[in-house]
C-alpha cells in the first residue's frame, strides 16, 4: 500500500464498516512505517491489511476484503503475507482483536493457527453502545511461554 491507494482503501473501509477509519488514519499508518498491503486486481483494490511490530510481537490492526471479493481465499492470502512478513522480523507473537459477531473472519484466524487469548469488554463502538473484542494470539517463533 502506497499513500495513492489511501482513497480506495478509505472507500472500500467505508462500504465493509459502520464505524469505519478515516483516510487520515491510513495514511499515520504509511507514515508510522506499518506493513501495509493491498491486494489488487486490474488497479482495483480487493482487498488491504495493516500490521504493527516490535519486541518480538506483531499486531493485525486491520485486514478487510471487498464483499464481492470474499470467499475467494483473498483474506487468507493477506493474512499468510502478514504472517510471512512478521516470521522474517523475527515476531515471536502475533495478536489481534476481532468482534465476536465476526464469525467469518474469526474462522478464517482460527484457520491460521490464531487461538483466543482473551476479551477485551466494549472494545469496539457499536451501534446499540459498544461490543467486545475476542483476542487472539499466534506463536510464530520460539520464546517466552
Amino acid at each position: 500500500m502506497g499513500f495513492d491507494d489511501v482513497a480506495a482503501v478509505g472507500q472500500l473501509e467505508r462500504r465493509s464498516y459502520a464505524f469505519p477509519w478515516s483516510e487520515p488514519i491510513f495514511r499515520d499508518c504509511l507514515r508510522a512505517g506499518y506493513y501495509c498491503c493491498v491486494a489488487e486486481l486490474d488497479h482495483i483494490v480487493m482487498g488491504y491489511s495493516i500490521m504493527s511490530s516490535g519486541a518480538g510481537e506483531a499486531h493485525v490492526l486491520n485486514l478487510c476484503v471487498a464483499e464481492e471479493y470474499r470467499c475467494r481465499g483473498i483474506g487468507t492470502q493477506l493474512l499468510g503475507h502478514l504472517l510471512e512478513f512478521a516470521k522474517s522480523l523475527g515476531v515471536i507473537d502475533i495478536f489481534l482483536e476481532v468482534r465476536p459477531s465476526n464469525t467469518t473472519a474469526i474462522r478464517l484466524y482460527q484457520s491460521q493457527g490464531f487461538s483466543q487469548i482473551g476479551m477485551r469488554r466494549g472494545y469496539y463502538q457499536a451501534v446499540d453502545g459498544r461490543e467486545d473484542a475476542v483476542v487472539l494470539r499466534r506463536k510464530l517463533g520460539k520464546g517466552r511461554a
